[in-house]
């Protein structure tokens, strides 16, 4: 037999065992981030309080666009859903500033919760969330030649924290300190 023949048997071998390992590392990301961003959302929810079903927050001047509540459950339901996967795409490129951003992102959504519903402090809330905008913008913008059509799994969070954001500042300019 050929030498040329068992090299080529034997990087194809290898080849075909590093995608399947990369593959198993991409679904242990997706579920890495899976749990991460669905237990930032339970954190936020735990340090709120009562939130929404406050009489506080039931007494404010809200948008008119002010959605159901049932629309965020399902609009953070699809967010971090794709935010995850968007994520595990990202992290498989092996940059420690995309795991800097996340960690700011999750300090950021985390923390507007308790900030807005259990604190009360509307003008804070505004900047968190503004930031927290800013930053969901930066991610697609600047990884967008790394990732190219995936980074369109991050669009649902911007779009949402856009209309997020203008419900906070209409609340904030709307209603008396």
């Amino acid at each position: 037999m050929n030498r040329g023949f068992f090299e080529h048997i034997r990087f194809s071998l290898c080849s075909e065992v590093d995608k399947m390992l990369e593959q198993k590392s991409y679904i242990f990301r997706v579920i890495f981030f899976l749990v991460i961003n669905f237990g930032a959302l339970a954190l936020g929810g735990l340090l709120q309080g009562k939130g929404a079903f406050t009489g506080w927050y039931a007494d404010l001047n809200k948008a008119p666009w002010t959605p159901p509540g049932w629309v965020f459950g399902a609009a953070w339901f699809t967010i971090m859903f794709c935010f995850s996967f968007y994520m595990a795409s990202l992290t498989g490129k092996g940059s420690k500033l995309v795991l800097v951003l996340f960690a700011i992102q999750f300090l950021l959504n985390v923390s507007w919760n308790p900030i807005f519903f259990k604190f009360h402090q509307v003008l804070l809330g505004l900047i968190v969330i503004t930031t927290l905008t800013v930053l969901m913008a930066f991610f697609g913008i600047k990884y967008w030649s790394d990732l190219k059509l995936k980074s369109l799994l991050v669009l649902p969070y911007v779009i949402w924290l856009c209309i997020a954001t203008s419900l906070n500042a209409y609340i904030l300019f709307k209603n008396p300190v």
